[in-house]
């Protein structure tokens, strides 16, 4: 039996992207809000596009923090975040304030300062580096290109970090600790390699497409 994909709704936007990627690869999958769904899920997608306070500020509404903390940091299943969904993966964001994140991550995110005058936020298509090139980027070849969008980039343990890019100066666009996965970049975005990332993620995890 495959193991139950949870794309958790935490209010944040951006998961229809991703269910359509899902759909395109014939993953059965899933998506909600409800603690008992994450309970009762063995994989999650934490996607996300918007304001890191609002992030953290949902999760408590919809009382599924501790729970989602209890199944990743104890039971161990793993979870990929996506853009915000990676950010508030940390210890903390300083976007807009100073903010507390699950604390998954030791690090935290600031405010991009790129040099040669590149613009803020980062948007755009650019080529990552490949630190470590399992599970994520099993399928995927050095230097190819993912769609980002965003304004504040990873500050912490380098041992962490599997992908990079150059914008003026490395930032870091992937990280890995155990069973906790992060992308900086949208994998639900980016065509072809995109696609490849959730292959590879899904693939490491013994999860069979469902047949057609």
């Amino acid at each position: 039996m495959s193991k139950k994909i949870l794309i958790i709704d935490y209010k944040v936007g951006n998961y229809q992207s991703v269910e359509n990627a899902l759909n395109f690869l014939g993953y059965n999958f899933f998506v909600s809000d409800r603690k008992e769904d994450i309970e009762n899920s063995e994989v999650y997608i934490l996607p996300g596009v918007g304001a890191f306070s609002e992030a953290m500020n949902n999760l408590k509404k919809l009382r599924i923090l501790d729970t989602l903390s209890r199944e990743v940091l104890l039971n161990k299943k793993p979870i990929l975040g996506i853009c915000l969904g990676m950010q508030i993966m940390a210890d903390y964001s300083e976007e807009n304030g100073y903010y507390k994140g699950l604390g998954w991550i030791e690090g935290g995110f600031i405010k991009l300062e790129p040099k040669d005058n590149l613009r803020v936020p980062h948007v755009g298509w650019n080529n990552i580096k490949i630190i470590k090139k399992e599970p994520l980027f099993s399928k995927i070849e050095d230097g190819a290109s993912f769609y980002v969008d965003h304004s504040y980039h990873f500050k912490g343990k380098k041992e962490y970090v599997s992908a990079a890019c150059n914008y003026g100066f490395d930032i870091v666009m992937a990280l890995q600790k155990e069973n906790i996965f992060g992308v900086q970049f949208h994998p639900e975005k980016s065509q072809n390699n995109g696609l490849k990332l959730f292959r590879s993620f899904f693939d490491y995890l013994g999860i069979r497409k469902m047949p057609r």
